[in-house]
């Protein structure tokens, strides 16, 4: 079965009856390596054609679907058809100009790419796979066709009609009238590398880690093209572009993309919605890191990013519902005043002092760091017209103990996502030696286990969810003894100059730590001694031009990466065994930061 890209289920509204029949068909006649992609916009032009479809060893075909009848069509020449509508007659392209001029476009945005053409020869310059474009006139049989005179004006070989995408036709003989479309057949298949290639160039919303985020829609030139190219797997583009409307749950494991699914719904959402767009999570140095994604997206005006804490103190403020008064809490602890500022927002809402959907659609990054009642609030602030909700989650990255995982349900807290549920198990972002190692610290918290409300398997609890890795391959991580902090982070020191010597930027890198007063004042005592730049984390804004090291604490680092990660200090937190579980998800989640290169010493 192939792959329709939006699911049927989240497009079939928008298809006229004519693409909802293709769409069953190709789906249902075309093997599981097929592509399918509907009314999706492809390149620097936006351009819609009905579907595209990609095998890698037939070609990209592009087709435009006709739900027109006979005695509708009052004319037709190579270039336009004249059509008698309920408002009167109309005049449009011909289909077959349409999807020539869509396959053409496809076409020459991909030769720009020296690694799917020919290097030399006749061919020199052109794509090494075939092409090809055709129509589909859903309510026409071949009979009528051959009947009339349009074969003079759209070539036959390119037409299926409606009798030939019917479900009881053969596979094979719906197949051949794909396949007479393209120029030549091709007998060896593309690479996975020229497969991500192709969906990198047609598809720049799905790109992972454009240069310059503000560049992604540019039309590039041939010298713009990376050699090696990232894109969202097939599972995170179909869900990033079948997530529909109503309430959706993705659980994923660390570095399984769903802050990238986040960043392309909330792009989406920012041109169909009225309502302004909220995004939240609770850390600090991940709101900054989302709010500059947003910003380098042009989003800044209409998607707003906050911390939980942030926006109940906005909310506050803004409808006059009163501040509570600040404790002197010992050590900066702001514990009590954080409670009793949701508590505050909790009763202003109950009373209709503070109003409920003033978002067209809320999205939760790391939800699980967020009490049940912070959901149910959240929740409230949904437009009930737009309904959309979006709400990514992780047990195992939850570092907040507020015990409240035992008998926890989305449904209780007023999230409707039966039936809209995902899980995503691939880790994209570490190599494979940097995930067994983060896995070796945290064994137990990784075992799977259902996802369960009351004891029962639901989908609508939480799951436990073990990491599978994405394959990719890297050195070993450093695992060091040292007899001291200082050791240990003048080590580090020399470990990141050495890196950024041999051309790693100082924003590729991180150093992150658990305690400030035991590790984390020493290592940036010696990095400030050495001359290496670092920004603290309660500093860091993440901007292009900040050309700095990022010293993070365990809890700030959540829902960001760095190509070299250094972590200090755990051999002290070996120490603390009462808190063994605590510093096991903690480790787990600094690991994981890491998309290349670790250095862990303790």
């Amino acid at each position: 079965m192939a792959t329709l890209i939006p699911a049927y289920s989240t497009c079939a509204a928008r298809m006229t009856s004519g693409e909802k029949r293709l769409a069953q068909r190709l789906e249902a006649k075309l093997e599981d390596d097929y592509l399918l992609w509907y009314d999706v916009p492809v390149g620097p032009a936006n351009l819609h054609p009905d579907f595209i479809v990609f095998n890698p060893r037939r070609g990209i075909l592009v087709l435009e679907v006709k739900d027109w009848k006979l005695d509708t069509l009052q004319a037709m020449d190579r270039d336009h058809a004249t059509l008698v509508t309920a408002d009167g007659v109309k005049q449009v392209l011909n289909p077959l100009e349409q999807a020539r001029h869509y396959a053409h476009a496809v076409a020459d945005l991909l030769k720009r790419d020296p690694q799917l053409t020919f290097s030399s020869g006749r061919e020199q310059g052109n794509l090494y796979f075939p092409w090809g474009y055709g129509v589909v006139l859903a309510n026409i049989t071949r009979k009528q066709f051959d009947a009339t005179d349009l074969g003079e004006v759209i070539a036959p070989h390119r037409v299926i009609c409606r009798d030939e995408m019917e479900e009881g036709v053969d596979a094979e003989a719906f197949q051949q009238r794909l396949w007479a479309m393209f120029p030549f057949s091709r007998s060896t298949a593309l690479s996975l590398p020229q497969i991500d290639r192709i969906r990198w160039h047609l598809f720049p919303e799905i790109r992972i880690n454009a240069p310059l985020q503000g560049k992604l829609f540019a039309d590039p030139d041939v010298a713009d093209i990376p050699d090696i190219v990232r894109v969202m797997d097939l599972q995170q583009e179909q869900l990033a572009r079948s997530l529909g409307e109503g309430h959706r749950v993705i659980h994923g494991v660390a570095g399984s993309g769903k802050t990238l699914i986040l960043g392309y719904r909330a792009e989406h959402l920012a041109q169909v919605c009225q309502k302004p767009i909220l995004v939240l999570c609770y850390n600090r140095t991940l709101a900054h890191r989302l709010a500059q994604v947003m910003a380098a997206k042009g989003l800044a005006g209409k998607v707003l990013v906050h911390t939980f804490h942030q926006w109940c103190r906005a909310q506050l403020v803004a409808y006059n519902a009163g501040l509570p008064e600040k404790g002197n809490e010992k050590d900066g602890d702001q514990s009590a005043y954080f409670a009793a500022m949701v508590e505050r927002v909790i009763g202003g809402v109950d009373r209709g002092l503070i109003p409920g959907g003033q978002y067209d659609a809320v999205l939760i990054d790391e939800g699980h760091d967020f009490e049940p009642a912070w959901l149910k609030l959240v929740t409230q602030m949904v437009n009930p017209d737009t309904n959309s909700l979006l709400v990514l989650y992780d047990d195992a990255q939850d570092i907040y103990a507020r015990g409240k995982k035992q008998k926890f349900s989305f449904k209780s807290v007023g999230i409707q996502a039966q039936g809209r549920t995902t899980i995503l198990k691939i880790n994209y972002r570490n190599t494979h030696e940097i995930l067994q190692l983060a896995a070796s610290f945290a064994k137990d918290l990784l075992q799977p286990a259902s996802a369960t409300a009351n004891g029962a398997a639901d989908e609508d609890g939480v799951p436990r969810l073990a990491p599978i890795s994405g394959g990719r391959h890297g050195p070993e991580p450093q695992v060091i003894r040292l007899p001291t902090i200082k050791d240990e982070a003048e080590h580090i020191a020399d470990r990141l100059k050495a890196a950024h010597q041999t051309g790693i930027p100082w924003n590729d890198m991180a150093v992150i730590y658990h305690d400030y007063a035991k590790v984390g004042k020493a290592v940036m005592d010696v990095l400030a001694a050495k001359r290496i730049p670092y920004t603290f984390h309660k500093k860091a804004t993440f901007a292009p031009d900040e050309h700095t090291v990022k010293v993070l604490t365990m809890h700030s680092c959540k829902g960001l990466e760095f190509p070299l990660v250094a972590i200090p200090g755990v051999g002290i937190m070996e120490q603390e065994d009462e808190k063994r579980d605590e510093y096991a998800r903690l480790l787990y989640v600094a690991m994981t930061r890491a998309t290349q290169e670790l250095v862990v010493a303790g």
